[in-house]
């Protein structure tokens, strides 16, 4: 893949030289949601960006324009493949350029601090390591599709409670042994086109003002030569953002740069040079992807095609992480009948919520999936228990449009709603719709219920609402905003319960909800957003499980699928705790109690408890996994393919997790753990979490033979003694034979990937970084290499480590 080269760089000197103030700063901002202003005189397209990471949802927000849907990064990290991330990102830049995206805002590389991070699915380890080589296989692939990628989010944006106004008191070198550690080793290994600054402030100064974090560090110590977007509704002042290294400043028109900024050069407030580094930076990314006329652009042909489905079902089965499987319950043996229990199974979650929601043409749910791979009668099905114990958007059964109506109740507009969520920024309206024209927006159409009772129906949103249900008005009034600190967390939170009526299975009826457009003058970014909710009729809840334990007793083998739900996991709030949502504890036990065959899939992006697990044969971790999930699923059971995934990030209770915190006092949040976090935490604190960073189970067993090393290179030769072919994870770890309180026992200094058949040997050859052997100096400023003794351990996880070396360095 072609770089910055001589080319480019006059390219971008001869388009400068072409701009005046005004023109040089109205690049720097943003023209709407998405995308940057074109500037024909230099032959300068506009810039498109849009978000990830697991799709590429374009610049709307509708199901119109369908993504695929890959699944969650907590996934991709599970597989410890990053040439399998590297694919992963040809196909997402194969789909930006579908989509006629140049940026895509992805991928996130902060850290599992703390399980609790509601955005802890968006983000793929706790281990600085795996994160950065992930990230680094991501972020090559999607450039090597012409694409500009912006790691995000610069940095310690590690929770959501207060993520606009925290300020993370973070220690020196726990930023740069831990947190600053991915974007380091991304920008060296991969040279991202792009980076994102965060809404947080670190140590006193906000991220889209922090000089020397992005001069001095980013851009100075690690030489990164690519843009700095802010993240959306980040920047704050026009001074501090430009000297602070921000380049573009999103979402606009209203931003802290374009008029602003001109004005304050005029004011003597700011030189026009300072501006012209940022504008070189933008017009570099332009000529990289392609923007920028008559320069050949760092990709000039596209890569292959990539199958979509295809892949997304390949990644899914390998990032599943087999943790337990007691008496060989998995793959399910040939002849068995299995009883699939679960809300999950028939209505599967497969991305986590916020910003990173796409929409996929379709989804194969854990019950397409099973239904399609086994034999005829083979298959029953039970709810057993519902994770959601609210309304949700309304989806199943719904026919629905919005119609567009000004002032006068004229309709100037109708577009599709392929659910009941309105989601339009900016100029993402429907077609001969304005916001000054726009008076008010309808939801109609039918829905058919699958079930006869009760069905409730709410709103989500602030404002002025009509809700109509079988022809009659059941709520015609206000509903004001919940006092919440994150506008997220407000436009992704709970719907207001407002009409119950009785419906008859399979009979359709009219609905109806009026939504009166109100955006206050002088706002920065134009938004209508609100949603039409439903609950299907409640069941009792232990009749459920009755009903679940029934199907069970009559099966061979019970796979029940548990899930957490968008108000558990999203963008916009932390988790209050770390339990299933609803019954679905009671509702394992019961069932493991009834077949002692029972196989649990656990369908989260991040670790929830597990307080039966010692009570069932199996339990299957399979993420948020994309829209294949259910295919892949059915994969791994069946055992046509084996379950390809280690953890990223170790799983335990809330009561034992180390780090926690993720609420600031007085507006700050000290990051008092320093360098201990995750695995490393669970073993300073002498604390056994449920299963250990890097465990994984697959198909076949292993045996670790020898390693040899001279120091820089680990050589490590293993068989596989089971009975079919499979993939195993060679660990390496680094540990001080001398104990030191100030550094962990130990930590992840390499890992290979190997693959053999039944009976034959492979070798899994691992360079260590110097970085494994350095800590950084908080005295002197500077990484600092630790001579002394240590113990390379190699094995299958942090604690199963299989043989050993010493080596004095």
């Amino acid at each position: 893949m072609a770089d910055t080269g001589t080319h480019i760089e006059a390219a971008v000197e001869t388009a400068l030289g072409k701009l005046d103030l005004d023109a040089k700063t109205r690049l720097l901002a943003g023209q709407d949601m998405w995308s940057l202003p074109a500037l024909p005189e230099i032959g300068l397209a506009s810039l498109v960006m849009s978000d990830g990471p697991i799709g590429v949802r374009g610049v709307r927000w509708t199901a119109d324009d369908p993504s695929v849907a890959l699944p969650s990064p907590t996934a991709l990290a599970a597989t410890w493949d990053p040439g399998l991330a590297r694919r992963a990102g040809v196909l997402l830049a194969q789909e930006a350029r579908r989509k006629g995206v140049h940026v895509l805002l992805a991928p996130t590389v902060n850290l599992h601090r703390s399980p609790l991070g509601g955005r802890h699915f968006e983000a793929y380890s706790e281990d600085p390591y795996l994160t950065g080589r992930i990230g680094s296989g991501y972020v090559t692939g999607v450039q090597e599709g012409g694409v500009a990628t912006t790691v995000k989010h610069f940095v310690a944006n590690d929770a959501e409670t207060d993520r606009f106004t925290v300020n993370n008191l973070v220690g020196e070198r726990a930023l740069r042994e831990l947190y600053l550690a991915p974007f380091e080793a991304i920008v060296e290994n991969a040279r991202p086109w792009g980076i994102m600054t965060a809404y947080n402030t670190v140590n006193g100064t906000t991220m889209t003002e922090h000089h020397h974090l992005v001069n001095g560090i980013l851009r100075g110590e690690w030489g990164f030569d690519g843009f700095n977007v802010s993240d959306w509704m980040a920047a704050r002042d026009t001074v501090g953002a430009l000297r602070g290294g921000l380049d573009v400043a999103m979402p606009g028109p209203g931003t802290v740069y374009g008029e602003s900024l001109a004005q304050a050069v005029r004011d003597g407030r700011l030189d026009e040079p300072e501006v012209d580094e940022a504008v070189r930076r933008v017009l570099r990314l332009a000529a990289r992807v392609g923007a920028l006329a008559d320069v050949e652009p760092a990709v000039p042909a596209p890569p292959a095609p990539v199958h979509g489905e295809a892949l997304a079902r390949e990644l899914a089965r390998r990032s599943f992480v087999l943790v337990r499987n007691e008496r060989a319950a998995l793959p399910l043996r040939p002849g068995r009948t299995v009883a699939l229990i679960g809300a999950a199974a028939r209505d599967a979650r497969v991305l986590g919520g916020g910003s990173a929601t796409v929409f996929p043409a379709h989804v194969v749910s854990p019950l397409d999936g099973l239904a399609a791979a086994l034999p005829e009668g083979a298959l029953s099905y039970a709810v057993g228990a519902d994770p959601t114990t609210e309304l949700a958007v309304a989806d199943r059964g719904f026919t629905l449009r919005a119609v567009c109506r000004d002032a006068a109740g004229t309709v100037i507009g109708t577009g599709s709603a392929p659910s009941g969520q309105i989601q339009w920024t900016g100029t993402d309206l429907p077609d001969g719709v304005t916001h000054d024209s726009l008076h008010s927006v309808e939801l109609t159409g039918t829905f058919t219920p699958r079930a006869s009772g009760r069905h409730s129906f709410g709103i989500k949103g602030a404002g002025a609402f009509t809700l109509t249900v079988a022809g009659t008005t059941y709520f015609d009034d206000a509903q004001q905003p919940a006092d919440v600190s994150d506008p997220f967390e407000a436009f992704f939170g709970s719907p207001v319960p407002r009409a119950e009526t009785e419906l008859t299975a399979g009979e359709p009826v009219d609905v109806s909800l009026t939504y009166v457009v109100r955006l206050p003058d002088g706002i920065p970014l134009k938004v209508v957003a609100f949603a039409l909710a439903h609950q299907e009729p409640p069941r009792d809840p232990d009749a459920l499980i009755a009903e679940a334990v029934e199907a069970a007793r009559a099966a061979d083998t019970a796979v029940v699928v548990v899930a957490t739900t968008d108000r558990v996991e999203s963008e916009g709030f932390d988790r209050a705790d770390l339990r299933l949502p609803g019954r679905q504890d009671d509702l394992v036990r019961a069932v493991a109690a009834a077949n002692p065959d029972t196989v649990v899939v656990v369908n989260s992006g991040s670790p929830v408890e597990l307080p039966w697990r010692e009570d069932v044969a199996a339990v299957l971790l399979s993420w948020f996994p994309g829209q294949e999930g259910g295919a892949a699923l059915a994969d791994v059971l069946t055992g046509a393919h084996e379950p390809g995934g280690r953890l990223p990030t170790t799983w335990g209770s809330l009561a034992d997790a180390p780090v926690t915190r993720v609420a600031p006092s007085d507006g700050e949040l000290p990051y008092e753990e320093g360098v201990f976090i995750g695995y490393r935490a669970w073993e300073k604190e002498g604390r056994t979490p449920a299963y250990v960073f890097g465990h994984g189970l697959g198909y076949t067993d292993w045996t670790y033979d020898s390693v040899e090393t001279d120091g820089t290179t680990v050589a490590v030769r293993l068989r596989n003694t089971g009975d079919r072919a499979g993939r195993e994870v060679v660990q390496v770890y680094l540990a001080p034979t001398e104990p030191d309180a100030g550094r962990p026992a130990r930590w992840l200094a390499g890992f290979a990937g190997v693959e053999a058949g039944p009976g034959k040997s492979a070798e899994a050859v691992v360079t260590l970084p110097r970085r494994a052997f350095e800590i950084w100096d908080e005295a002197a400023h500077r990484w600092f290499f630790v001579k002394g003794s240590y113990e390379i351990q190699v094995g299958r996880s942090l604690a199963d480590r299989r043989i050993t070396a010493t080596i004095n360095v």
